[in-house]
């Protein structure tokens, strides 16, 4: 019972700054909409995609980054929850977190699922927004994406705790974001399959194969599409627990003083 308050106070603290940072929440839809509605367009235009298998359809442009848009914000989401452990050093708060009387895999894993379930909310609500555009898949493509964006969300929240592990001010983290969350998703099939970038540039394409942010789209995608991706499965788990590892080292007491 104690360890389920304890669970409940990090969900309902991080729900609490959510619900009152609302600029964060549509600052998080702005950017995949205007991804999804301006750009596509243009993309459309000068990739010239009809994209068959392995979906077993053609499938529209705007269809196919409707879940790369969705990794983005799931990105993004991770990012900022991380910033907010930066913050939460900083103030003391997560020296306070830190000292109560549960491991520290724990209390860690409390904040990553808060993360998620933060980004899982602001992707569905792009969903909604894009259906009503038009851009819609079936009800058993929408129930299988849930637990493949949920295990995205976690590896990309897990990331964002090994960089804030490594970070003491808020002003380094905003860079050290944009050096993480552009690349990764950039080069990634978000916007684009790889085989249209190994057609320009087959070191480009090998970097996006090893992108665990790109397994992480292609989950969802497949998800979407009521197909299961084993090999974009396999490697979301296992970045996802790699990177958690990797948090859990970073945040020993001998490591940190937040």
């Amino acid at each position: 019972m104690s360890a389920a308050r304890a669970l409940g106070a990090i969900l309902m603290r991080e729900a609490a700054r959510f619900v009152t940072q609302r600029e964060r929440f549509f600052a998080a839809l702005v950017r995949p909409l205007v991804w999804l509605f301006v750009f596509a367009a243009g993309f459309r235009a000068a990739l010239g995609l009809s994209i068959q298998p392995p979906y077993r359809t053609y499938i529209t442009y705007e269809t196919y980054i409707a879940p790369g848009l969705c990794g983005m914000i799931l990105l993004f989401s991770a990012m900022q929850s991380s910033l907010s452990l930066v913050n939460d050093r900083e103030s003391g708060v997560m020296r306070l977190m830190l000292t109560a009387p549960w491991p520290r895999w724990f209390l860690l894993g409390a904040k990553l699922l808060a993360g998620a379930l933060v980004g899982l909310i602001q992707v569905a609500a792009f969903l909604a927004i894009a259906a009503l555009y038009g851009i819609k898949f079936t009800w058993a493509g929408y129930g299988a994406m849930l637990p493949a964006a949920a295990l995205s969300a976690l590896m990309l929240g897990a990331l964002g705790l090994v960089l804030s592990a490594r970070v003491r001010q808020l002003e380094n983290f905003a860079g050290i974001m944009n050096f993480v969350i552009f690349p990764m998703f950039f080069l990634s099939s978000a916007l684009y399959p790889i085989w249209k970038m190994q057609e320009s540039s087959p070191l480009l394409a090998w970097i996006c194969r090893i992108n665990p942010f790109t397994h992480g789209v292609e989950l969802i995608r497949f998800a979407l599409y009521g197909q299961l991706n084993a090999l974009a499965l396999a490697v979301v788990c296992g970045a996802g627990a790699l990177f958690f590892a990797l948090a859990l080292w970073g945040y020993e007491p001998a490591r940190t003083k937040g």
